[in-house]
């Protein structure tokens, strides 16, 4: 049973205030020439390594300045290569986490157009023997410092008239996955959010988009110490995930599945709950 990313780097810190004070120390340095503040700005998270990273450098291809956030600042240095990104390493983990990154991004540009919330960690085992403590830091990380995060962002969306949420959820988060049951209560916690709160917006200007992928070939199952093991569905690429979000920001979609088919599970449960259940006890 090992703690996973998924699409970042997590580590507790030995020192949570001392992580603390240098993600704030840290968003004061930027990555390249001054930002420009009349392109579109982005801030990403876990931005470091996966979904993240592949994210921010769509979103550079398309001319947004970008705001990368994550906990390992030479992998978000890799990612900022070549951009003029600037840099905020931060622990969302920490207590003021999402606070100190959100002041020190509106800092940095004094706008967030969009924010993505990729940065997560898992948790592989049976839930039987999961200590407590990692039942609270993968609710912690994969629910509560994102809804943190967007709770501090979204006052200045709405004052603007403009903006947009993207979450990354997970298949897990839609049909529950065995073994990875607190990872999967809190992916299905943001999908309820991110419905939720869309409605509230409604009328501001401000949109929010569910991500929904299935596995990705990222580091995440090596992390965990557990390898993918099934011919279906196949792992998705980063960079397919990142397009996704690229074209459900420009298209302003509420929700997207990658691959699309995964959206069958969810009909078939609201269909015939039996036999949604006889599938996912023998595919599950």
């Amino acid at each position: 049973m090992t703690t996973t990313g998924s699409g970042s780097t997590y580590d507790p810190p030995a020192d949570p205030a001392r992580g603390a004070a240098a993600s704030a120390r840290a968003a004061a340095r930027g990555h390249g020439p001054p930002p420009r503040t009349d392109r579109r700005v982005a801030l990403v998270t876990g931005a470091s390594s996966g979904i993240g990273a592949a994210t921010a450098r769509r979103f550079a291809a398309g001319g947004w300045h970008l705001l990368l956030s994550g906990r390992d600042r030479r992998r978000l240095e890799e990612t900022a290569s070549g951009t003029s990104a600037v840099l905020l390493p931060a622990d969302l983990g920490a207590p003021q986490g999402a606070r100190l990154l959100a002041e020190a991004a509106l800092r940095a540009t004094g706008r967030i157009d969009v924010l993505v919330a990729g940065a997560g960690i898992g948790w592989a085992g049976p839930f039987l023997t999961m200590p407590h403590t990692d039942i609270d830091r993968v609710l912690f990380l994969d629910l509560n410092a994102t809804l943190h995060l967007v709770r501090e962002v979204l006052p200045a969306m709405v004052e603007s008239g403009r903006g947009r949420v993207v979450l990354v959820g997970s298949v897990a988060g839609c049909v529950g996955v065995r073994e990875e049951a607190v990872y999967s209560a809190a992916k299905a916690g943001l999908a309820a959010f991110a419905e939720a709160l869309r409605q509230e917006l409604r009328g501001t200007g401000v949109g929010v988009t569910l991500v929904v992928p299935g596995p990705v070939a990222t580091g995440f199952f090596a992390r965990r110490g557990r390898p993918y093991h099934r011919s279906r569905p196949r792992p998705t690429s980063p960079g397919r995930i990142a397009a996704a979000v690229w074209d459900a920001v420009a298209e302003a979609r509420d929700d997207t599945y990658i691959p699309a088919w995964l959206t069958l599970p969810a009909r078939v449960r609201a269909l015939t709950p039996s036999l949604y259940r006889r599938l996912l006890n023998h595919f599950g």
